[in-house]
């Protein structure tokens, strides 16, 4: 048996962009379904609000995300998750932390640490936050 963990997102009406967004810095197959094509139109607070929503590279990156069902309570809280970003390769970390930098929020800048070639935190135009290093073990 094998289990993954995917990291799900949930937005107000900023799924959609935020996925695209996703897939411009990973590539990848984007699956988008609304809650109209689902044939549940009055379910979401618009009807082009995406019920399920995925992002899917050959890498092995995968994020999940959708928007919030109309009158569903909603905060994005502060601090409730991460998305935690490691790769073997340094130029390839370098290149997607410069992708997800534009209009973020820069933490930590990317750089050396005591555990990692390269750390950074970031908080991504979509208020997500973002940990993002290099496998000291690759």
């Amino acid at each position: 048996m094998s289990l993954s963990v995917t990291t799900h997102l949930n937005f107000r009406g900023r799924a959609r962009p935020a996925l695209d967004f996703y897939r411009q810095v990973f590539g990848g197959e984007q699956t988008l379904m609304t809650y109209a094509a689902m044939g549940q139109p009055d379910l979401g607070t618009s009807p082009d609000h995406i019920i399920w929503g995925q992002v899917t590279a050959d890498d092995g990156f995968k994020i999940m995300a959708f928007d919030v069902r109309a009158g569903q309570d909603y905060d994005a809280g502060t601090n409730a998750f991460y998305v935690s970003l490691r790769g073997s390769s340094t130029d390839e970390i370098e290149r997607r932390w410069a992708a997800l930098a534009e209009e973020a929020t820069i933490l930590q800048p990317i750089g050396p640490s005591d555990w990692s070639p390269l750390y950074g935190m970031l908080t991504d135009r979509f208020g997500v936050t973002w940990v993002v290093d290099v496998d000291p073990r690759a």
